[in-house]
């Protein structure tokens, strides 16, 4: 009988082939006391543990082929770097000497501690930074407990169910031929999810007990775009996905040949389609795809994962490599937007709500002295090539008159030193507050240009929090109110003359693409990976056949017809 299974897709690939049970997974680690006099033996047998895992990673490393892009070794190189940092190596020491506890324990005790902090964060993509800690420490205590990590197996076009998977688990498997992944935990946002869209292996995780509910051996269908998982599937299922594989791998050959075509709608209307990226090492695929630019650069990694924080200099390094690394295409660095529950040394407070606290520009405004190394470093960076300054989470005027104040402060600063910096660099703000989108004419006044951030405008607009797996089926971009503040954003530009974009995952959604062009959008940000599927979109409208569609819908938004006027929209033209 046929299994059938859904969990989160990630990827939009398929792939069938025999199940490979991993049987391991984080591990479970029992309080162990050691005697006073056994402590020194027990902190060099962590230290020797440390120094093992580390040099598995550097291992991995190695091995990895040199035409392998940055972007995938980056996620080695984090590893390595947090196997160095006092968090994870010193901590658990003070823990053996302080308490005689084994190692095992200490680690596990500093583990918890930090996946804490990790869980209480309300930002979904740096709450997943939590599977780094459980990743590392995971390393190390296998080589604690001298476990093998069955990197030997033939896993050649087999099908991996695990309950989790490291960074450097799925590089290796990736090399290794693997067909696709399976895992019990993990989210759209972990590090194994963006590396398995990277390498282009279909996977699907969340998908609870299927290192139980399966069997080795068993033939697995993985459709990564579906999130659907089918075992002991019959052979017309079999030859169903085996035509849909052929007919994606046609089409991935065909979107191929997009790259380097303007970004037009069928009457030639331009559309600027823009990359998302989170780390430096992103900026090869920008390239590659050649986006138009890059529409949002998170900045929030550099303060992950260590204690302190990252000085002036960091930030420019790493800005400036970004900026020559994009050769010309212009980026758009959003300034911090860490808050109340993502805390680092010197800016501690609390908040009952952290989502609706201090963070992002409240935080950075309330401590400059945080803020201004990275003001700083932009303004530097800036001279390498073209940038734009973002800010997140604006609710009203004061705070970009204040961020004004505090980058004319800066630059005085810079020119006082003798420090090259750029000059009238455009600043623009991120409309995802509703008292934002409903004042984007007062704020059109004020900033350079505007960028919608859907993926929290929704939730604070409908009172729901996207990732709670109890309400998030109200999350809807196009409810109605929704769909009345993009619009008023988007006119409140086009009566200022200034740019408006869109950077959440909206704006990377073929469904939603037609409705965003009649209301007026032409500029699209978005994860890399969806940035063709976008341009083969685009290439089928016609803009002026849907903005007379969606004035007609706009003024219908709750009526009866409202759905069927929709629904026509969205189909391909």
């Amino acid at each position: 009988m046929t299994f059938a299974g859904n969990g989160i897709g990630i990827t939009r690939g398929i792939a069938i082939g025999e199940a490979h049970i991993l049987q391991r997974g984080l591990l479970e680690i029992s309080p162990r006391m050691i005697d006073t006099a056994d402590v020194p033996a027990e902190i060099k047998r962590f230290q020797l543990a440390v120094n093992g895992a580390r040099e598995r990673l550097h291992e991995i490393r190695q091995k990895i082929p040199g035409n392998t892009r940055s972007d995938i070794i980056a996620f080695i190189d984090t590893h390595l770097l947090m196997m160095n940092d006092a968090a994870l190596v010193e901590v658990p020491i003070k823990l053996i000497r302080k308490h005689a506890y084994a190692a095992e324990w200490a680690l596990q005790l500093q583990r918890e501690s930090l996946v804490q902090v990790f869980d209480t964060m309300d930002d979904p993509y740096l709450r997943t930074r939590k599977d780094d800690v459980e990743h590392v420490v995971n390393q190390i205590q296998m080589a604690l407990l001298d476990l093998d990590d069955e990197s030997n197996d033939n896993r050649s076009g087999k099908v991996i169910l695990a309950q989790d998977l490291t960074p450097a688990d799925t590089i290796v498997m990736r090399h290794q031929g693997i067909a696709a992944f399976i895992t019990e935990f993990g989210g759209p946002m972990s590090h194994t999810a963006i590396l398995a869209r990277s390498l282009d292996i279909p996977a699907v995780v969340g998908v609870h007990s299927i290192t139980r509910l399966l069997h080795q051996g068993e033939t697995v269908v993985v459709d990564g775009e579906q999130g659907v998982i089918l075992a002991d599937a019959d052979q017309a299922t079999l030859a169903h996905y085996q035509q849909r594989i052929s007919a994606a791998q046609s089409r991935a050959t065909q979107l191929r040949n997009l790259i380097g075509k303007a970004a037009t709608t069928r009457e030639g209307v331009r559309v600027h389609l823009m990359a998302n990226i989170e780390l430096p090492e992103d900026i090869e695929t920008t390239r590659e795809l050649q986006a138009d630019a890059v529409g949002l650069y998170r900045t929030e990694f550099l303060y992950m994962n260590r204690q302190g924080m990252p000085d002036e200099e960091e930030h420019y390094q790493t800005y400036r490599r970004v900026v020559e690394g994009l050769d010309g295409i212009p980026i758009t660095i959003r300034t911090l937007d860490l808050g109340a529950d993502k805390q680092v040394d010197g800016c501690t407070s609390y908040c009952c709500n952290p989502a609706l606290g201090l963070r992002a520009i409240r935080l950075c405004l309330k401590e400059p002295k945080m803020f201004q190394p990275q003001l700083r470093a932009i303004l530097r960076a800036a001279v390498h090539g073209p940038v734009r300054i973002m800010i997140p989470m604006l609710s009203n005027l004061q705070e970009v008159r204040k961020l004004k104040a505090l980058l004319a402060e800066t630059e005085a600063a810079l020119s006082a030193d003798g420090i090259p910096f750029a000059k009238d660099i455009p600043v623009g703000g991120m409309i995802e507050v509703p008292a934002a989108a409903l004042a984007a004419d007062a704020f059109t006044r004020e900033l350079d240009f505007l960028s919608i951030g859907t993926n929290d405008l929704i939730q604070y607009t409908l009172a729901i929090d996207r990732v709670d797996d109890e309400v998030n089926y109200l999350y809807d971009p196009l409810h109605p109110a929704i769909l009345r503040l993009i619009q008023m954003v988007i006119t409140a530009g086009q009566r200022a003359g200034i740019p408006i974009s869109m950077c959440g995952e909206m704006a990377g959604d073929p469904r939603y693409i037609p409705l965003l062009i009649g209301m007026g959008l032409r500029e699209f940000s978005m994860q890399p990976g969806s940035l063709l599927i976008a341009k083969e979109r685009l290439l089928q409208l016609d803009a002026a056949k849907l903005a007379k569609q969606t004035r007609r819908l706009m003024k219908r938004l709750g009526e009866s017809d409202f759905e069927q006027l929709l629904g026509k929209i969205c189909a391909l033209h």
